[in-house]
């Protein structure tokens, strides 16, 4: 099975912690690598996980509070200093682009590789797209512009059926199409149904990130059908003032969301410092969305597991 899988750098919230980073996650598309967000420590812990730091070519910061965008040019600085190469995409919004192009100028000026700042539209829209995955950005409801993020396996090609393709003699040029899903024409003007030669294909795997944002049912709507959902879980319900005020979500409003968008699974994330553990956050959780578990650094979740 190809690998899509998600990678835990961060977790934690904006004030420092003993316990958790800031928040950063990396994808791993295939063994290509795309970041999520970029708090400080972040290639400190791409060391820790075994990452490759050349195999980063994308990186998406959802908005410009210092825990999800600080450790960029530290970042940068040492993706040069291994000698990366090709061109590296950062995408982010309009007010953050010329702050760190001009910092990271000024503190790496020599870089191996192209670096490419991309905006990222305050509605959303298509960011990335390649013949396997799509990369979309939706709106999130924070105190300054915030965007979360989906990524999307596109349908994989069918399975041939080995015992069948020998038994028609199906031409080797003729695999990919049948793949795609197209019958076969036999020499004697027979048509053989595609569904005889073929398998369903492996189901894609989707995964939404939702860090910062109040609760907003338009997240959910936004995230509808995706198969994970990171989606923040700063306060407990005793502090849910805190959360409103400070445009925040609770763990049982991260939970809501899954529950009305249709997740398979909800990681919870971007604690408080206040709490010793993440105990409560899930007791508070479990009863709205059974599927649900705590992120933590060094974890690996495989996506393709959830997909359907």
């Amino acid at each position: 099975m190809e690998n899509f899988s998600l990678n835990i750098l961060g977790c934690g919230s904006a004030t420092p912690s003993a316990r958790h980073l800031p928040s950063c996650q990396v994808i791993n598309f295939r063994d290509s690598l795309m970041m999520i967000d970029c708090g400080e420590g972040a290639q400190l812990s791409v060391r820790k996980m075994g990452l490759k730091f050349s195999r980063i070519n994308h990186i998406f910061i959802s908005h410009l509070h210092g825990d999800h965008c600080l450790g960029l040019p530290g970042l940068l600085s040492t993706m040069a200093l291994h000698g990366v190469g090709g061109t590296v995409k950062v995408y982010m919004h309009r007010e953050g682009i010329p702050v760190f192009s001009q910092l990271i100028d000024f503190v790496c000026a020599e870089r191996p590789y192209d670096l490419e700042f991309v905006e990222i539209p305050p509605q959303g829209g298509v960011l990335l797209d390649t013949h396997a995955l799509t990369v979309e950005a939706f709106p999130l409801y924070h105190r300054i512009p915030a965007s979360g993020f989906i990524f999307r396996e596109k349908p994989k090609l069918r399975h041939l059926r080995g015992d069948m393709i020998k038994f028609y003699n199906v031409p080797v040029r003729d695999l990919q199409s049948i793949k795609e899903g197209a019958d076969l024409m036999l020499d004697d003007g027979r048509v053989i149904e595609n569904s005889r030669l073929t398998t369903d294909p492996t189901p894609s795997a989707s995964y939404a990130y939702c860090s910062d944002t109040v609760f907003n049912p338009r997240v959910a709507d936004a995230v509808r059908g995706v198969d994970v959902i990171y989606h923040e879980a700063t306060y407990r319900e005793a502090e849910a003032h805190l959360a409103k005020e400070r445009f925040h979500s609770t763990a049982s409003q991260a939970a809501e969301i899954a529950r009305l968008a249709g997740a398979r699974l909800l990681i919870l994330g971007h604690y408080s410092k206040r709490y010793p553990t993440m105990d409560g956050l899930l007791k508070e959780a479990l009863p709205i969305f059974p599927d649900t578990i705590a992120a933590d650094e060094g974890m690996v979740i495989n996506l393709n597991e959830y997909a359907r």
